[in-house]
């Protein structure tokens, strides 16, 4: 449990994906077929939902992580940086077979780009039945990062199901992010209370800015669902059950450091501040500030 949690006080879940991030810091992108050194490199914890979990932690919510592990030296780094963290990990699904994620992350320092090459092929998902354990009492909000869509709907109506017999203090809130542009997980936009889509979602659409993807897809997610688009410097949007947009600027830092998780950290804010019972506005706001300190700083310590 984060440090400072209230005893009792009821978490954040993300299910998606872990994965061992291999960063290497260069002074510009290397070209192609060329033998470069390196200014530093060092492991990390990645993935979506997993860089969401510390995002959180360090704000002080007290948060879970489900998503898949198989045994050996990489997840032995990755559990004991959740526990560092304050990160419940007694929801990894641990497989029996199948190699953990791992992403090879180029950070240009004269930029502040990221490249990244993912291995991330053979691990099985977690299933609705691995879900089935998840006591949803202890959680006040739930959050999925889209992959196996089949799965992960079974798990939003579980959660529905769940809803629909507990009075309106007691039901969990549910956020989705779709950020790859691939058909079969267009319809969890359909299900979630907050939906997140990604700048390249709405690219692929062909929307030139978070407000025109915003409004060409709102009849995508459910009556009464918040949809949000960050849109990197431009900041981001939002648009609420009434319908009405709101737009927080970026913050950016004075220095372009690392963007590695920029995305992740935005929605890990806006989670923790909606959580909170802030506004949509104070909410964006917040996401787009934290995010513009993680864009200026290695890493995620020091977003707070």
């Amino acid at each position: 449990m984060a440090a400072g949690a209230a005893a009792g006080e009821k978490r954040i879940l993300c299910v998606g994906l872990v994965c061992l991030d291999v960063i290497s810091v260069v002074e510009a992108f290397p070209a192609e077929d060329s033998d470069t050194r390196c200014l530093s490199q060092r492991w990390q914890r990645g993935g979506n939902a997993s860089n969401s979990c510390t995002v959180l932690a360090l704000l002080g919510a007290p948060c879970a992580f489900m998503g898949s592990l198989a045994p050996g030296h990489a997840a032995d780094f990755i559990v004991a940086d959740f526990r560092r963290r304050g990160v419940d990990v007694s929801h990894v699904a641990w497989q029996p077979r199948g190699d953990v994620p791992c992403a090879c992350c180029v950070v240009s320092a004269a930029s502040g780009s990221r490249t990244i090459v993912l291995y991330d092929t053979n691990l099985p998902d977690v299933t609705a039945r691995d879900f089935e354990r998840v006591d949803l009492s202890q959680y006040k909000w739930i959050h999925w990062e889209a992959r196996n869509a089949g799965e992960q709907a079974a798990m939003v109506r579980r959660v529905e199901r769940h809803n629909q017999s507990r009075p309106a203090g007691e039901r969990v809130r549910i956020s989705v992010e779709v950020e790859k542009p691939r058909e079969e997980l267009l319809p969890l936009m359909a299900l979630g209370h907050v939906v997140f889509i990604s700048k390249d979602l709405a690219r692929h659409f062909g929307y030139r800015s978070a407000a025109e993807a915003l409004r060409g897809l709102r009849h995508r997610v459910q009556p009464g669902a918040t949809l949000i688009c960050a849109w990197a410097e431009a900041g981001a949007d939002a648009m609420g059950p009434d319908g009405e947009l709101v737009h927080s600027d970026a913050f950016p830092p004075e220095t372009l450091v690392d963007t590695l998780g920029a995305g992740d950290t935005f929605n890990a804010a806006v989670i923790f501040a909606l959580a909170e019972g802030k506004s949509l506005q104070d909410a964006l706001t917040f996401g787009c500030r934290i995010a513009g300190k993680k864009c200026g700083i290695e890493g995620f310590d020091g977003i707070v």
